[in-house]
């Protein structure tokens, strides 16, 4: 009770000292702000102590451009063990925990790249691993999504407003200069702790934030040039303004670039710092000390700046500073296909970062010069760094680093016999996997206290906090109708939950009897939330017409954020929402199906949506989904997969055994073997059924406002266009297939207890992806910890 009421006291100060206000008339955010502030006076100490111990031995750094932490103060009470105390605290004083939910979620990624980065550093912290993050702190994140008229529009996504930020502290001694050919600016980094669960370890993030060298042009003002007298701090500010800028344009284009050397080169010189401050200028120890991940190719630019550092400011030749270049860094590939792998066009970079571009041809000609020392100048066109026009950064990663990691096993095994072959034959040692992971403690723990504290009784224990492979010893309980009838129990409240969250956001009133058939993640056109479309209205066409006579009543619930210029993507949330409102308002099916796209999905409607889950849609194109992590957290929360062989559904599949999911499709295999002869064009033509769901894009079954996007759609199925083939993911051959498995699904879900008995051995098996394996991995095999 002691330290209850000491905590009771911190907060109550901090609301007197930072507000002048008590307890019972405060606000939300003066709350969250006192309640962070007695947080964050606990674990200083700890922090610290952490900080000291981790400039002892070898340390890893990982460079991200994402960071999607979600929102902080419920985890961070959680893993400080006072989420409870918390919650009695509030409530003894007139307040509710639950209305944190107004605070902003900090939207610092756009899916599962930002939350992976998220997921390593929690269990670095957990597991006391030296690992901190590097970033940069968006002022607007990604963006704000609203849906009007069935379309999505962007706001700005202000979770910085009303100093909301309290867990992150301001580090401006540290601030750094960041030279473009166009502009300087100010890199100031903010940091935020990662509290380790247990308070073993509290590591960090730190953020950069641009500023202006010059905050304001007095002589300008007094010649009324008042645009001119402020323009070097928009300029400054709109580096880390927003998450991936349109690039459709080449100034989109020149500021992305400037975001990846802004926050790569500011990393790069705390770094060079921390380990001056101590070593001075012996830098041969350097790679002994540090190791720096890379993940995706956003930060490979780090690579050429670290050597220029050593070169230009420390005096280094070339081969000396490319040597511990190649040894500090290791680089994580996250995609296969070929244009998301990043490429500069040259003139453009050198406009941007001339001294950087003279550096890469450095490391170019040394490729050139290792390639033809090995024989092997018939693979160079394949490899080469610079190719006449662009420069692959892609293909410098994996060069100038240790190791290149692929993020499951089929993923892996695409980058070294296709999409990185050549690279593979020259060096097969630094080729390794490592399947992705999530952590436990926000995806089971945090976001559904009710499901893991049955899996703490049955396990004795809450083990399963920091090592989640003692959840395979729940199999004992897989044929225990009590256990299973509580599992159902724990399911039907989280629809329930989750039925009044989305009624008080959406307007929209679902049934929690209804099965919930859920695919949320970014929106992508091979991740074919279109065939998922496709499928509700193929229902819908037989439910009509007395056809499906077995059906179990399904709400479709979607959720994505489509990119703002990705115009085919924002078409799907406009189709969808067209479905939406036609089958939300028969009353001939609206007892039977109901379709939900939620707005701005994040990680906190996220923490909603997936402990709600019977069904997980992971339906993309074999062989091009790198893993997915959502596959994950569905899983540990009781969710079985309709879903393709890609990715870690595979392992997903293997761990819990695949009469436990719903597989279906071409596997990569089959889809590289047809991808010359592949027909869609014949396939709408000879199968009525595809026909005539495809068709409504075309038909005015649904109306796109008259914006062409659904004859867009139509098209890129059916005839294709000039930069890539017709049905280019393969809709149309899998979706007889998808239909079968979905509907097969729909049919087992009426047996409660053997469709209980599924979800339960997806969570007795999920123990393989928790992210604590992942980095252990990492640190263990890549980091050499």
């Amino acid at each position: 009770m002691a330290e209850k009421s000491e905590f009771i006291e911190k907060i109550k100060k901090n609301l007197q000292v930072g507000a002048k206000i008590d307890f019972k008339n405060a606000g939300t955010r003066e709350l969250h702000k006192a309640l962070a502030e007695a947080c964050m006076e606990e674990i200083i100490p700890l922090w610290n102590e952490t900080s000291k111990r981790r400039e002892e031995g070898r340390r890893a750094f990982y460079l991200s451009a994402e960071f999607l932490m979600g929102r902080a103060v419920y985890n961070n009470l959680y893993c400080l063990g006072k989420l409870d105390e918390a919650k009695e605290v509030l409530s003894e004083n007139g307040a509710d925990i639950n209305a944190f939910e107004e605070i902003e979620d900090a939207a610092l990624g756009n899916g599962g790249l930002g939350r992976l980065a998220a997921c390593f550093l929690d269990s670095a912290a957990a597991h006391d691993i030296a690992l901190d993050g590097y970033g940069i702190r968006y002022r607007y994140g990604l963006f704000k999504q609203s849906i009007r008229g069935g379309f999505q529009c962007e706001e700005a996504d202000k979770w910085l407003d009303g100093d909301n930020d309290p867990w992150g502290l301001r580090c401006e001694r540290d601030a750094v200069k960041i030279e473009f050919a166009d502009q300087t600016v100010m890199a100031v980094p903010y940091d935020t702790p990662i509290i380790g669960y247990g308070k073993k370890a509290v590591n960090t993030l730190r953020l950069w934030q641009a500023e202006p060298i010059n905050e304001f042009s007095f002589e300008d003002f007094d010649r009324q040039d008042y645009m001119k007298a402020s323009e070097e701090a928009i300029r400054a500010r709109a580096i880390s303004d927003v998450l991936y800028p349109n690039d459709n344009y080449e100034e989109g284009r020149r500021l992305r670039l400037k975001q990846q050397y802004f926050f790569s080169a500011a990393s790069l010189k705390d770094i060079i710092r921390k380990h001056k401050r101590k070593y001075g200028n012996d830098f041969s120890n350097f790679s002994k000390l540090y190791t720096i991940q890379l993940n995706d190719t956003h930060p490979t630019v780090a690579i050429p700046e670290l050597i220029r550092i050593f070169m230009f400011e420390e005096g280094m030749h070339f081969e000396d500073a490319f040597k511990i270049a190649c040894e500090t860094f290791n680089y994580t590939n996250h995609t296969v296909m070929g244009e998301a792998l990043e490429k500069w066009d040259i003139k453009l970079f050198k406009s941007v970062l001339p001294t950087i571009y003279e550096i890469i041809g450095l490391i170019d000609r040394h490729l050139r010069d290792f390639v033809k020392s090995k024989g092997r100048e018939d693979i160079l066109p394949k490899i080469e760094i610079i190719d006449g026009s662009r420069i692959h950064m892609a293909r410098m990663a994996v060069y100038c680093t240790s190791f290149t990691n692929g993020v499951a096993a089929l993923h892996t095994e695409i980058l070294k016999k296709d999409v990185f072959k050549e690279w593979y034959e020259l060096f097969p040692e630094r080729f390794q996997n490592k399947t992705n992971g999530i952590t436990q403690r926000r995806w089971l723990g945090l976001c559904n206290p009710e499901l893991s504290a049955l899996v703490t009784e049955k396990l004795g224990s809450g083990i399963w906090a920091t090592e989640l492979g003692e959840l395979k010893r729940l199999e004992w309980f897989a044929d225990e109708q009590a256990t299973l009838d509580a599992f159902n129990a724990i399911k039907y409240e989280k629809k329930k939950q989750l039925c009044d969250y989305i009624e008080k956001h959406e307007g929209i009133k679902l049934n929690p009897d209804f099965i919930f058939d859920v695919q949320v993640k970014r929106l992508h056109e091979y991740k074919r939330q279109l065939m998922n479309a496709f499928s509700i209205v193929d229902i819908y066409f037989a439910l009509k017409e007395g056809r499906l006579t077995d059906f179990t009543p399904t709400a479709f619930i979607f959720g994505a954020k489509a990119a703002p210029a990705y115009r085919r993507a924002k078409g799907i949330i406009k189709y969808i929402n067209e479905i939406a409102k036609l089958v939300n308002n028969d009353p001939d099916t609206k007892d039977k199906l109901a379709v939900v796209f939620v707005q701005n999905y994040n990680v906190s409607y996220a923490e909603k949506i997936i402990p709600a889950a019977d069904i997980s849609e992971q339906i993309s194109t074999a062989g091009l989904e790198a893993s997915g992590t959502g596959n994950m957290k569905f899983m540990l929360n009781g969710a079985v997969t309709l879903g393709t062989l890609d990715g870690a559904n595979i392992e997903i599949a293997e761990e819990a055994g695949e009469q436990n999911e719903y597989i279906f499709g071409a596997t990569a295999d089959e889809i590289n073997a047809i991808k010359a002869s592949y027909n869609p064009k014949k396939i709408f033509m000879e199968n009525k059924r595809i026909n005539r769901v495809v068709s409504t894009l075309v038909d005015g079954t649904f109306n796109d406002g008259d914006t062409g996007m659904f004859y867009d759609l139509f098209k890129s199925l059916i005839d294709g266009f000039s930069w890539h083939k017709p049905d280019n993911y393969f809709i149309l051959k899998d979706f007889e297939s998808y239909m079968e498995a979905k509907l097969r699904a729909n049919r087992e879900y009426r047996d409660r207890r053997a469709f209980a008995k599924k979800c339960w051995m997806n969570i007795a098996n999920a123990g393989k992806f928790s992210s604590d394996r992942t980095v252990k991995e990492y640190a263990n095999e890549l980091w050499k910890l």
